[in-house]
């Protein structure tokens, strides 16, 4: 399984494309905003031979789904988060507002993802993990065998997701890293939200919020 990271708009955030050898591919918080931005996503996707099926959110706070619609409609696939957070999707278009961003509203979500589900594509998945605290949806993404997880913003190389928007929570978002991830293998590779990848194993050890 490969995994691939372009990063989109003034937030920096990493938007995800992870593919296998059947070349279908799954993608993870478009976060593109710019007509820059949204071709240079088009142009990895098209360089590659992939195939799109279905993009899956992390969590739906406005600067990780702003490519929504435009993915959505180009290549005519669903759009998949947790339930607890379709009313921040819904919400998006307000909250763009507040941070400079024009949305284009995004389609709604067909199929909400629930804790421990596994999420399908080529020949391979990822499971999906509810850490909520950041957001009360917050999904991070497993795959055992390759030995990745996508975080979103629930957990970074040397920190934490925020907890002082609404739906946010410290005590809640703590304890499940700690039970849910840190209990992951200290090589998985961690791929975050924001900024650069880390491991389990380095978190464990060095994370100041984790002690």
């Amino acid at each position: 399984m490969n995994i691939a990271s372009l990063v989109f708009n003034q937030f920096q955030v990493n938007t995800y494309i992870v593919y296998d050898e059947t070349d279908e591919c799954i993608i993870i918080d478009p976060a593109c905003y710019t007509q820059r931005e949204k071709e240079t996503l088009l142009q990895f996707i098209e360089d590659n031979n992939l195939k799109p099926i279905k993009i899956i959110i992390t969590h739906c706070h406005v600067d990780h789904i702003l490519g929504n619609k435009f993915i959505s409609e180009k290549f005519k696939i669903s759009i998949q988060a947790h339930q607890a957070d379709i009313a921040l999707l819904s919400s998006s278009v307000e909250y763009g507002s507040v941070y400079g961003f024009d949305v284009e509203k995004s389609p709604v979500v067909s199929k909400t993802i629930a804790d421990n589900e596994i999420i399908k594509f080529g020949n391979s998945s990822l499971k999906a993990i509810h850490v909520s605290g950041h957001s009360p949806g917050s999904l991070c993404f497993y795959n055992e065998e390759s030995k990745i997880l996508v975080s979103g913003d629930v957990l970074f190389d040397g920190s934490i997701g925020r907890t002082d928007l609404p739906g946010g929570n410290y005590n809640e978002l703590i304890s499940g890293i700690k039970n849910k991830l840190l209990v992951l293998g200290d090589d998985v590779k961690v791929y975050p939200g924001h900024g650069t990848y880390t491991s389990i194993g380095r978190e464990r050890k060095f994370n100041p919020f984790l002690k």
